[in-house]
């Protein structure tokens, strides 16, 4: 029967779907095809110091844009400086093409920790510290099958590594998660999630336009607009945001007094107390910044900083780094303020899909600002038959519940 102007047909509506399919099946043979040809090349996979990477950084960073899943804390800009001050018993397990010349195709920062439970057996432990909460490998895109089921069958075989693989900091439905998962179970390696949590992340989606209307409200949205006539009553109040390296080094030294003459300094956990700390924000930022990869947003109170934030990204995706304020300003809010200002920022940029907040679960403020929850866990992996699974299994989430019990009394006790 043939269908009057206005309607729709079930072959109008199966199109799309055709459409589709035919799409996800192409790119299934695509992947499949370029797989294939990998496996054949015969991947190579060597083990090198994070420290002594720094000769094929621009290998590295070619990996990077072609990644499957972001990772700012794993790109050179970033890496090699953290490496000097954070990561010099580290290494990475680098994938290379068979091809000539050969490319980069997966890079996996970790450490060895012989004494993981302060007995044997050994686990080699993806690399993260306090300045980088995120594990996710830079792995090509093209050929993340390949190279990560090479990576898997390297760490299985060579017996100079650990038998257990703990991959921190991962987000579970991530592309890098899920096709791990599938190589996994084909290979039959026993593999558990532990230490699963949340924290707050910005994934705008369709709704840019009113997002911050939504997640703001009408009170809190008054008692923003109030703390900013209050701080303006002070002197002339100014919004900035530096991006190009020039403007950034300033930026920066902003941010290492305001932490100094806070809770950090009076702790004596800031930067300007720490070389290593110091030196490495500087090189790291100044780095991202050469390669347009860092916003640094200040408030400015008559010329003076009263509130900095430092944002990295890279791809589709950015990461909310640091924060510090005045805490002689507190009763004004400065920081939350200008964490509304920088939402505005990434909602309104398209390029943007997603932003990481790098908070802790359940964090007193940015969880009242952005609705979206990022999901992480530390995946734990048996790489060969031999390796005792489950007893590491059960240490691992004894030692997670230990560590939780200790941040809740120190809360308390802080309070």
């Amino acid at each position: 029967m043939a269908a009057t102007p206005g309607t729709t047909t079930a072959v109008d509506q199966a199109l799309p779907l055709a459409f589709d399919s035919a799409a996800a099946a192409i790119a299934s043979i695509r992947r499949a095809a370029v797989a294939d040809r990998y496996a054949a090349g015969a991947l190579d996979v060597e083990w090198r110091p994070l420290t002594a990477l720094a000769d094929i950084a621009d290998d590295w960073r070619a990996l990077a844009a072609r990644a499957l899943e972001p990772n700012v804390f794993y790109e050179p800009a970033f890496a090699l400086p953290a490496a000097e001050a954070f990561g010099r018993d580290a290494g990475a397990l680098l994938v290379w093409s068979g091809t000539s010349p050969r490319q980069l195709l997966g890079l996996f920062p970790a450490r060895i920790a012989p004494r993981r439970y302060r007995f044997k057996p050994p686990m080699l432990v993806g690399w993260t510290h306090p300045f980088a909460p995120l594990g996710t490998p830079l792995v090509e895109r093209e050929t993340a099958d390949a190279v990560i089921a090479a990576w898997l069958a390297h760490l299985a075989d060579d017996a100079e590594l650990p038998g257990l693989l703990l991959l921190p900091f991962l987000p579970v439905d991530g592309p890098f998660a899920v096709t791990l998962d599938a190589i996994v179970r084909r290979a039959q390696m026993p593999c558990a999630d532990l230490n699963s949590h949340q924290r707050a992340h910005l994934v705008p989606g369709d709704d840019r336009v009113f997002y911050i209307e939504h997640s703001l409200g009408q009170h809190r949205h008054k008692e923003l607009r109030r703390g900013v006539r209050r701080l303006g009553d002070l002197g002339a109040l100014l919004f900035t945001t530096a991006t190009e390296a020039a403007d950034v080094a300033p930026a920066v030294e902003d941010f290492f007094r305001l932490e100094r003459r806070g809770w950090k300094g009076r702790a004596g956990t800031a930067a300007l107390q720490h070389d290593n700390v110091r030196r490495f924000i500087a090189a790291a930022v100044g780095a991202l910044a050469a390669e347009g990869k860092v916003a640094i947003d200040r408030m400015l109170l008559d010329g003076r900083a009263i509130a900095v934030t430092i944002t990295l990204r890279s791809g589709n995706t950015a990461w909310f780094w640091k924060i510090v304020y005045d805490e002689s300003f507190a009763q004004h809010s400065p920081g939350v303020i200008l964490t509304y200002a920088l939402t505005e920022e990434l909602v309104d940029d398209l390029s943007l899909t997603r932003t990481d907040s790098c908070a802790a679960p359940n964090h007193p403020m940015i969880d009242h600002v952005w609705r979206e929850r990022l999901t992480l866990a530390d995946r734990l992996i048996g790489v060969r038959p031999q390796a005792p699974f489950a007893a590491a299994r059960r240490l691992e989430a004894l030692s997670n519940a230990t560590i939780r019990a200790a941040k809740a009394i120190r809360g308390r006790v802080h309070r």
